[in-house]
């Protein structure tokens, strides 16, 4: 796409953000470009080994808006904040997977979701998600 496209892409984005907000003194901020969703912390059993797991899942993106990227993390709460993060590009889900699972912890998931108008965007519009806590 050329620069100039982009340019007059940018300009309409901009010109209609400025027209929702004109509204009111009160307006209400844009909704994320595009939707997640964080599931909570749960355990799976594979290979006979107890695992915690988190997915972060794609729902739709409003406008010129696609999904550019998602990311699922989970942590086990206290003092040592152990987590593994895994990242989908696209529409994927980003499912993580955490061990060893200790029965009894309690565990934080957490991600983000981000859409993007343009393949090079630097930064994507994101949206974050969680915490969500769960005693396993």
């Amino acid at each position: 796409m050329s620069r100039v496209v982009k340019v007059v892409w940018v300009g309409l984005l901009a010109g209609w953000a400025a027209l929702l907000g004109a509204g009111s003194a009160h307006a209400q901020p844009l909704p994320p470009a595009c939707g997640y969703t964080l599931s909570p912390p749960q355990v799976v059993h594979t290979d006979g080994v107890g695992r915690v797991t988190a997915t972060v899942s794609f729902g739709d993106c409003f406008g010129p808006f696609r999904p550019a990227m998602s990311v699922a993390c989970v942590y086990l709460a206290g003092p040592s904040s152990q987590g593994q993060c895994t990242q989908a590009r696209g529409p994927g889900a980003a499912q993580v997977f955490f061990e060893p699972y200790q029965p009894g912890a309690t565990y934080i998931s957490s991600g983000r979701g981000c859409g993007k108008v343009f393949e090079d965007a630097l930064e994507p519009n994101c949206q974050m998600l969680g915490p969500i806590n769960a005693t396993l």
